[in-house]
C-alpha cells in the first residue's frame, strides 16, 4: 500500500516539475506578447490555425497559444492568469484532471486549453453544473475567445433546432452536462440528417468534473414516451399500505434503504386484495406495486430525497441538493411517490432512448475536467475515464483552520450547540456558511436561529432562484448563511471590508456527508486565495452515517460515562472512524457504478451499432442494396428453417414456406410448392429472391426511383426506431431480475451479457422480417413524407420537460375499385390480383 501511495505522489512530484517548467516557458513569453498590438495579437489565431494546416500539432503550439489568451484575458478583463493557473491549463490539455482549491480561479484556467484545441476547428464543449453558470462562463470568457476571432455558441434546452445548430457549429460551446447528453440522444432519433444539431464529439473541459462524472454517474439520462398503463393499482396498494405498521407488518433496513413484508403483513395483503397467494404468477404485477408504495411509505422522505412543487414530485439530487426537474424514478417508484403524496398520477413511460453520462462522456475524443475535490476519486478516473488528477498547490498557501469534529451525543444536543456557536460568532459580526445535507435540515437550523433573532439567508433546492445573490452577500460582516449541499459549487464567496480581521469566513456543517468530497467543497468555501478562515464539523451519534456504521457502542460508553448532550466528544479517534467510514461508503459506491458501467456497457455496444447504422439510412441516398441483403437473409433464414440441408427432403415443410413466402414477401400464387418440390435449398433461395426482385422492380417502375427511395427510408426507421425502443424495455426488464441469477450459481453479468447478446441477435433478425414484410407487401401513397412516422409521439420528457412527438407506424393505402385493372400491370382485376390480399 505504501508503494502505490509513493508512486502516486512520485508521479504528482514528477508531473509538477514538468508543468513548472512549460508554464516559465509561457512566462518567458509575457514581454514579447506585451508589446503587440490588439491586431497583431488577433492574427496569431490565424497564424496558429495555418501552422496546424501546414503539420504543426496542438502541443507544438502551447507555451505561444498559452501566451497570447494569457496577454488578451488581461486586456478584455483584467484578469492575468498567476503561474499555478498556467499549470493547470496544460493538465487540462493533456487530457487530465486539474484539481485547484476554490477560488483559484479555474475558469480563467480553461481559457488557454480551451482556445488551444479550438484553433483545430473541430469545436470545444465546456460543460457545467447549470445554466446559470454555462451563460455566465459563455459572456465573461467569451469576451477573451472573440477578442482573438473565435465563435461562442451557448446551448440552453429552451432554444430551437436551428439555435442550437448554431450553438454547435460555434468554435467554442458552453452548456450543461444534461443539454449536451440529451443532444445526443434527440440526434440519434431525427428523421433528417439535417435536423442533427451536434458535430462529431471532439474535446470537452469539465468543470466541477466529480459532480458530473461521479456523483452523477449513476443516474442515466432518458427520453421516454408514455406506456398508457392504469394508474388505479397504484392509489390501491397505497392505500393499502397506509394500514400497515413498521417492525409489524413490514421491515425496514436503514444500510440498504430496503423494505420487507412480515408474513403477517403478506396475509393483511391477500385478505385486503381478495388472493390465495400474493406470490403467485398471476399477481406478480400487485405485488411489485405493494413493494413499491411500501419503499415510497418507509424509504423515501420528502424534502430529503423529493420535494412536492406545483403539483408535481421533483428528485432532490443527493449530492447536489438541486432539483432534478424533467428526472424521474423508474420502475413504478415515482408513481408511488405520487399516490403517497396525493398528486395527479403520470403514467409510468416507455424508454425511447438512454444513456449514462459515463458513456456519453467517454466518446470524446478528448476528456479533462478541473474541480477543487478529485483526489480522493483518482482511482475511479484513471480506471473508467482514463485520466489522471493532478494536484495543482495554490496560488497562496492555505491558513484555514480546519477543527477536528465535535461529536454530541444526541441530534438535539449538537444543533443546540450550533446555534450557539452561529449566535456567538454572528455577535461579534464574523460571517458564517452553515451546510446541511438535506433540505429538511436547513429548514430545522433555520426555525432555530429565527427562535433566537438572528437574520439569515436559506439556500436550498427550494430557493435556488436566488443562488447566486445569496452566496455574492455570504462573505459580508454578519451575514449568516445556511446552505445545503450546492453552495459548493462553482460560485465564490468573497470577504466583506473588515472580515478578514475577524477570522475570515466561519464554515459549519451540521454533519458529515456520505462522501469525503462533499465535506471537503464546504470546507473549501473559507479560506480562499490565502485568506483566514475557520470550519467545523458538528455531529451526533444519531446522524444517519453514525448509524450505518455502528455508533451504537460509542453511545453506550458516552451514557455510562455520565456524559450529556451538551458535553461533546473531540477526538481524533473518531473522526478517524468517521472518516474510515466515509471511505467505506466511497468504495461501495464505487464498486455500483462500475458495476453499473459493465451492465451499461453491454447496452453501449447495441446502441452504438443501432445508432451508426441508422445515421447511415439517414445518410445514404440509395438503400435499395441494405434492403436486398435485409430480404436475402430472410428468404435464407426461411427456406433453412422450412426445408433444412441437414434433413432428408420427406421431412421439409415446403407448404409452411410457400404460406411464409405469399404472406410476407410475394402476391399468392408467385411461389408454388410444385415450383419448389425437388429443388435443392440453395436453389429455392435464389429462385424466390429472383422473384422478389422482379416484383421489386415492378413496385419501383410503378412509383419510381426518387420516391421508392424514400419509401425504404422510412420503412428502414419506423423498423429500427420502434424495435430499438422494445429492446431497450425488454433489456431494461433482464436487467432487474438477472440479480437474481445469483442464486443458480451463475455470474448476473455474464448471464446478462449472453443473454443481451441473444436478444440483439432477435432484435436484428426481428428487423429484418419486418422491413422485407413491409417493402415488400405495403402499398405506397404517392404524397408519403417522412415526418409521418413521427405523428403521435407520447411525451418525452427532455432535460426541461420539453415535449417531443414519437413515432408512429404509418398505414400506406392506394384506393382503388375492386374492378379496375390491377395497378401492378398484371392485366388482371384489382380484386382478383393484388386486391385479394386487402
Amino acid at each position: 500500500m505504501a508503494n502505490i501511495l509513493n508512486k502516486v505522489f512520485d508521479f504528482n512530484k514528477r508531473e509538477l516539475k514538468r508543468l513548472e517548467k512549460k508554464a516559465n516557458q509561457i512566462e518567458a513569453l509575457a514581454d514579447e506578447m506585451e508589446r503587440l498590438t490588439d491586431d497583431q495579437l488577433r492574427a496569431k489565431t490565424v497564424e496558429f490555425k495555418d501552422r496546424i494546416n501546414n503539420g504543426e500539432t496542438l502541443d507544438d503550439l502551447l507555451v505561444e497559444a498559452f501566451a497570447v489568451v494569457r496577454e488578451a484575458a488581461r486586456r478584455v478583463l483584467g484578469l492575468y492568469p498567476f503561474h499555478v493557473q498556467l499549470m493547470g491549463g496544460i493538465v487540462l490539455h493533456d487530457g487530465n484532471i486539474a484539481e485547484m482549491k476554490t477560488g483559484e480561479g479555474k475558469t480563467l484556467t480553461s481559457t488557454m486549453p480551451v482556445y488551444l484545441n479550438a484553433l483545430s476547428g473541430k469545436g470545444v464543449h465546456v460543460i457545467t453544473v447549470n445554466d446559470y453558470l454555462a451563460r455566465r462562463d459563455a459572456t465573461e470568457m467569451g469576451q477573451v475567445y472573440e477578442f482573438l476571432g473565435l465563435t461562442v455558441g451557448l446551448n440552453l434546452s429552451e432554444m430551437t433546432r436551428e439555435e442550437k445548430q448554431a450553438a454547435y457549429n460555434a468554435d467554442i460551446t458552453y452548456g450543461t452536462n444534461n443539454e449536451f447528453g440529451f443532444d445526443y440522444l434527440r440526434d440519434n432519433m431525427v428523421l433528417y440528417k439535417e435536423q442533427m444539431v451536434q458535430r462529431p464529439l471532439n474535446f470537452a473541459v469539465i468543470d466541477e468534473v466529480d459532480s458530473i462524472l461521479i456523483d452523477e454517474a449513476r443516474t442515466p439520462l432518458i427520453i421516454s414516451g408514455s406506456a398508457n398503463k392504469s394508474t388505479q393499482l397504484y392509489v390501491q396498494a397505497n392505500a393499502f399500505v397506509n394500514t400497515l405498521r413498521e417492525d409489524v407488518d413490514y421491515t425496514v433496513d436503514i444500510k440498504t434503504k430496503s423494505v420487507q413484508l412480515t408474513e403477517e403483513g403478506m396475509t393483511k395483503a391477500e385478505k385486503a386484495f381478495g388472493i390465495d397467494n400474493l406470490f403467485n404468477l398471476q399477481h406478480v404485477t400487485l405485488n411489485h406495486h405493494i413493494n413499491q408504495a411500501l419503499r415510497a411509505k418507509a424509504i423515501m422522505q420528502r424534502d430529503v430525497d423529493y420535494v412536492v412543487q406545483d403539483g408535481e414530485i421533483i428528485i432532490v439530487d443527493q449530492f447536489t441538493g438541486r432539483l432534478m426537474k424533467g428526472r424521474r424514478y423508474s420502475d413504478g417508484l415515482h408513481q408511488a411517490i405520487e399516490a403517497k403524496e396525493g398528486v395527479q398520477i403520470q403514467n409510468e413511460s416507455k424508454t425511447m432512448a438512454t444513456i449514462t453520462f459515463q458513456n456519453y462522456f467517454r466518446m470524446y475524443e478528448k476528456l479533462a475536467g478541473m474541480t477543487g475535490t478529485a483526489k480522493t476519486e483518482e482511482e475511479e478516473f484513471r480506471n473508467i475515464y482514463n485520466m489522471n488528477v493532478i494536484v495543482i498547490p495554490t496560488n497562496r498557501p492555505i491558513i484555514r483552520d480546519d477543527r477536528p469534529d465535535l461529536i454530541y451525543s444526541t441530534m438535539k444536543g449538537k444543533f443546540r450547540a450550533v446555534v450557539e456557536d452561529i449566535a456567538e460568532r454572528h455577535k461579534k459580526g464574523q460571517p458564517v456558511l452553515v451546510g446541511t445535507v438535506a433540505i429538511e435540515t436547513s429548514e430545522l437550523v433555520s426555525q432555530m436561529l429565527t427562535k433566537k433573532g438572528i437574520k439569515h439567508n436559506v439556500l436550498n433546492a427550494k430557493n435556488h432562484a436566488r443562488e447566486a445573490e445569496i452566496i455574492v452577500q455570504a462573505g459580508q460582516k454578519g451575514a449568516v448563511t445556511i446552505a445545503t449541499n450546492m453552495a459548493g459549487r462553482g460560485t465564490d464567496i468573497k470577504l466583506g471590508e473588515g472580515v478578514k480581521e475577524l477570522g475570515g469566513l466561519a464554515v459549519i456543517g451540521t454533519e458529515r456527508h456520505e462522501s469525503r468530497r462533499i465535506d471537503n467543497q464546504l470546507r473549501g468555501r473559507s479560506g480562499r486565495q490565502g485568506d483566514p478562515g475557520v470550519t467545523q464539523f458538528y455531529l451526533s451519534m444519531e446522524d444517519e452515517l453514525m448509524r450505518r456504521f455502528g455508533s451504537d457502542n460509542m453511545k453506550s460508553m458516552m451514557q455510562k460515562l455520565g456524559m450529556d448532550d451538551t458535553q461533546p466528544i473531540q477526538s481524533k479517534m473518531v473522526t478517524r472512524a468517521v472518516e474510515s467510514a466515509q471511505k467505506r461508503v466511497e468504495g461501495n459506491n464505487f464498486d455500483a457504478r462500475k458495476r453499473l458501467l459493465q451492465y451499461d456497457d453491454v447496452i453501449r455496444q447495441q446502441r452504438e451499432i443501432i445508432y451508426k447504422q441508422r445515421f447511415e439510412v439517414i445518410d445514404s441516398d440509395n438503400l435499395r442494396d441494405v434492403v436486398e441483403k435485409m430480404i436475402k437473409s430472410v428468404i435464407e433464414k426461411n427456406v433453412n428453417s422450412y426445408a433444412s440441408a441437414e434433413e432428408p427432403p420427406e421431412n421439409w415443410n415446403l407448404k409452411g414456406l410457400v404460406h411464409f413466402i405469399n404472406a410476407n414477401l410475394l402476391p399468392e400464387n408467385d411461389i408454388t410448392i410444385d415450383v419448389l418440390t425437388r429443388k435443392e435449398p440453395e436453389e429455392m433461395i435464389d429462385l424466390i429472391f429472383a422473384k422478389v426482385i422482379e416484383r421489386y422492380n415492378e413496385k419501383e417502375e410503378q412509383l419510381g426511383p426518387e420516391k421508392m427511395r424514400e419509401f425504404e427510408k422510412v420503412i428502414l426507421l419506423r423498423t429500427v426506431d420502434s424495435k430499438w425502443t422494445d429492446h431497450i424495455d425488454a433489456m431494461d426488464q433482464l436487467r432487474q431480475g438477472i440479480h437474481l441469477r445469483a442464486y443458480g450459481q451463475s455470474d448476473p453479468l455474464r448471464e446478462y451479457q449472453t443473454e443481451g447478446y441473444a436478444m440483439f441477435e432477435a432484435m436484428v433478425d426481428s428487423i429484418e422480417d419486418d422491413v422485407a414484410k413491409y417493402i415488400m407487401k405495403s402499398e405506397i401513397v404517392n404524397n408519403l413524407k417522412r415526418e409521418e412516422v413521427a405523428k403521435g409521439q407520447a411525451v418525452i420528457p427532455s432535460s426541461d420537460g420539453e415535449s417531443k412527438p414519437k413515432r408512429k407506424p404509418i398505414r400506406v393505402e392506394k384506393k382503388i375499385g375492386r374492378n379496375d385493372p390491377c395497378w401492378c400491370g398484371s392485366g388482371k382485376k384489382y380484386k382478383n390480383c393484388h386486391g385479394k390480399e386487402a
